[in-house]
This record gives structure tokens, sequence and C-alpha cells, in this order.
């Protein structure tokens, strides 16, 4: 009987330790006077996210209009304490001012268990930084002049797979027909691959395109895992590495890069970036450029590429077909462009078109890649205006979406209405308005490629094809909740159809 006793109370002490060491840190902003939602043992205030039932997308905006009065609101992710700055002063400090106290986006690195994870995106700022000064000559406008004519060569290939799947008159599913024509961008820029040559490589792309963002149990779970057990996802890296991209991509990636220095091949892309900087290791100090760690620089240029990209196209296909009004003066532009070009399309042109790029920032809006952008304190901070310090490491995020979809930023948040990107409108907008690619040194550094390679192909899907709704068409939108990114449940499927001339 004794020994059940034990049993019993060794039960009861190791429980109660547990709640103790869960709730610890639940104080952490009741002594700062911040004001927040009352956090659960063991999982804070993200509970429902935990287990896949809401995205962060929701998460975040109910805390955000629950506290629409607060500059600032303190909740606990498990029992990490997470700050979520609203104030839009204090937003550009943490972005723009303050750089350099924020630097860090708070992601971490698990070299062991995701080789491809020591990238731009989530490198802390000791390798990012070097890096980035490296990596943003890649991008400027002069260099998206050169790799034009790439981005042109493979919408040949949307337009052809377009007509194929036109002709079948069945429904179509816009979300996949865009994956394959931004893999085929990335494929091209970010690995010097002819995407055209070889159907095999082709799908190869396409499905490992498809592995990383697929919404199923195995990435659901690492997801999960790795964001709030960071710890326990680094000792998966013994037993469960990464076998399948980390693999795939540096081969792909040091393939190239050997046959171009064998053969003296120069071609304006991301590739050749990558060789510099393995011609010259000196002038990146501190950083062991690897084969696994230059595969990875390649490997986020195609991941965010790939899905922010198609994801922007399919968005913008969406909202057209329930605006007509929209659509129909966006192919005007489009042919009025054509028509002044003598079938030319140059990137002055793209530019050029005003409306275009109104409907563009307008589905950013509404359908921003990253609904919430983290940064992590490198340092003591105390914000501007208020008594509120925070410690070095202190998780900070900044509510992307919910500021988009704001009704008293945004009237009418629901409509889409390209109209809001005029420029006096723009003019009048305080700049923290509008973040679909950040703001700061630590912004989207392939913002540019994006934008041209999604107007790209919304020009050749859009100047010979109308879209419309059809009996697949999910409404009113649905956000699968297991998604890593903002993505529709069920995809995009819509009814295209020859336009009339």
């Amino acid at each position: 009987m004794a020994s059940y006793l034990d049993i019993l109370c060794a039960v009861v002490a190791l429980l109660l330790i547990l709640y103790y060491y869960s709730t610890s840190t639940y104080d952490f902003w009741k002594k700062r006077g911040v004001p927040g939602p009352k956090p659960l043992p063991l999982v804070g205030n993200t509970k429902d996210l935990m287990l896949a039932k809401v995205a962060s997308t929701q998460l975040v905006t109910d805390i955000y209009k629950k506290y629409a009065n607060e500059p600032l609101v303190g909740f606990f992710a498990n029992r990490m304490p997470v700050l979520l700055v609203k104030d839009l002063e204090l937003i550009k400090d943490v972005l723009i001012k303050d750089f350099t106290k924020f630097s860090d986006r708070g992601f971490n690195v698990h070299e062991r268990t995701e080789p491809m994870s020591t990238n731009l995106l989530f490198l802390e700022t000791e390798r990012w930084r070097p890096l980035r000064t490296k990596f943003s000559p890649t991008f400027t406008s002069g260099k998206l002049k050169e790799m034009l004519y790439l981005i042109i060569d493979c919408s040949v290939d949307l337009e052809r797979n377009l007509k194929r799947l036109v002709a079948k008159g069945e429904p179509i599913n816009c979300r996949e027909m865009a994956a394959k024509f931004t893999t085929d961008v990335i494929g091209t820029c970010a690995f010097g691959i002819d995407m055209s040559v070889s159907n095999q490589v082709t799908e190869e792309f396409h499905r490992m395109g498809k592995l990383i963002f697929a919404v199923n149990f195995e990435n659901t779970c690492r997801i999960k895992v790795r964001q709030f057990l960071p710890w326990f996802y680094d000792l998966l890296g013994y037993v469960l590495p990464d076998r399948i991209l980390a693999p795939y991509f540096t081969k792909n990636v040091m393939d190239t890069i050997k046959y171009r220095q064998q053969n003296d091949i120069f071609r304006p892309d991301f590739v050749n970036t990558l060789i510099e900087l393995r011609n010259h290791p000196e002038k990146m100090e501190n950083i062991e450029l690897t084969d696994s760690f230059l595969a990875s620089q390649a490997f986020v240029f195609f991941a965010a590429g790939f899905e922010t990209s198609s994801s922007g196209i399919s968005h913008t296909l969406y909202e057209l077909a329930r605006n007509h009004d929209v659509q129909d003066k966006l192919r005007q532009e489009i042919k009025e462009m054509y028509a002044k070009t003598g079938g030319e399309m140059k990137y002055e042109h793209i530019k050029g078109m005003k409306y275009l790029d109104k409907v563009f920032k307008e589905t950013l809006r509404k359908y921003p890649p990253g609904s919430v952008l983290s940064r992590k304190a490198t340092s003591v901070y105390t914000f501007n205006g208020t008594n509120v310090t925070i410690p070095k490491k202190t998780m900070v995020w900044i509510p992307v979406y919910s500021i988009q979809m704001d009704p008293d930023i945004f009237p009418n948040p629901e409509v889409f209405d390209p109209e809001r990107f005029n420029e006096e409108t723009e003019a009048a907008r305080h700049p923290m308005h509008y973040l679909p690619f950040g703001d700061g040194p630590r912004n989207c550094i392939g913002a540019r490629f994006g934008q041209i390679q999604t107007k790209i192909g919304l020009i050749t899907i859009l100047r010979e094809h109308k879209v419309d709704v059809c009996e697949k068409t999910i409404i009113p939108y649905e956000r699968d909740p297991g998604a890593f990114l903002l993505t529709p449940k069920g995809g995009v499927y819509l009814k295209i159809t020859k336009a009339d001339s």
C-alpha cells in the first residue's frame, strides 16, 4: 500500500513541478504593466494554434481586436513572452529607427535537423549582415532587367500550359497553374536550370516546391515542434534529419556551379552570386561557406519565390473573378501596353502599368504572404513614450494582416478596391499601414523580383483570357489553419475562358 502512495506522491510532485515550470513566466507582462489575455498552463495563449485549429492570422487578429486601444499587448507562446506591437510609431521604431536593437528575426536555425535553415531569412544578425550585403546587388532594378528575358521565356510556357488547360473546359486549379510558372522562374533564375529542356527535371522541381509547403501531417508536426519545442526539434536531427530537400537542393546547386566553372559560363542570376561568394571566401568573415550553406541560400530564394508569387497570382485571379469591373479595366491596360510597345514586354513597360500595380498592392493588402513580422530584441530596450522595458531576446510580433484588414485604417476591408492605392491616398497613409514585404534593413530582399514575376504571370494569363467563379470556387474565402503561410483551403479553382477580342 505504501508503494502505491509513494507513486501517487511522486506523480503529484511531478505535476506540481511541471505546473510551476510552465507558469513561472506568466507574471512577465503583468510586472511591466502590459495588458494581455490570461494564459493557460503549458500552452499559454496558443493552444488552438498548437493544435492547428486556427492559423496565426486568426490568433493575432483576435488579440488585436480585443485590445483595440492598446499600443502594446503581451501574450504567451507556451511559456515564452511575446509582445504584440500595435502602435504605428513604435512599429516604425522596431523596424527602422532602432533596427540595430531588433535586427534578429527570432527564427531558430536547426542546422542538423534542417540544413536548409541556414539561409538569409533565418540567420542571426552576425551571419545575416555580411550575406545581405553580398546578395542585395542581385536584386537591384538593373539586375532584374538583365534577368527579365528569363522570366518572359517561362511565361511562354505558362501561356502554352494555360491554353491546354482551357481547352479541357474544366475548372482550373489556379494555384497549381501559378505554382508551375513560379517554379519554372525560380528554377531558371535561382538554379540556372533551363526548365524547358527536361520534363523530368521540371516535374522534380515542382514536386519539391509542393513538398516544402504541403499541408500534411508530417509538415504540420514539424512546424509545430519547431515553433513550440525548438530544443526537441534540434534533438530530432540525430534521428530524423532532412533526407529529401537538403540533399536534393545541395546537389543541384553544386552541380550547376561546377558545370559553369568548368565551361566558363556566365548568366546574370542568383547562382552567379553564389559562385562569387565561393571564389572569394575571405570576404565573408566568420562564415563557413559549405556546400550546404550556399545551397540553403538558393533554397530560400526558391521556397519564398515559389510560394509567395504563386499565392499572389492565384489570390489576384480569385478577386478578379469576383470583380469583373476591375478585371476588365486591368485587361484593357494590358492590351494598351502591348499596342504601344508593338507586342514587346520590357521592364519599364511593366513598371509603367499603374493599374496593375494598384491591383497587385490591393491583393497583398488582403492576402499578405506573412501575417506577422517577427523580431527578437538584441539588447534591453525601452519603448519610446512608455514605461515598458523588455530584456534581451524578447520576441516581438508586428500584426501585418490585422493592420491591413483594420476597418479604421482601410474602410470595408473585405472589399477588393485597387483605388486604395492611388497616389493621393497612398501619400496620406502612414507607411506602417502597409507591410506585405516588411520594412527597414531586414525587409524582403526579393520584393522587386516577386513583384515582376507576379505581374508577368498576371499579364500573360489576362491578356487573352478572362476568369470567372465556378462551382468549385470556395466563397467566402477559407484559410487553411494548418498552413505555414496564408493559404486558401482546398485551392483556388476558377473557370478560365478565351476573352473577347
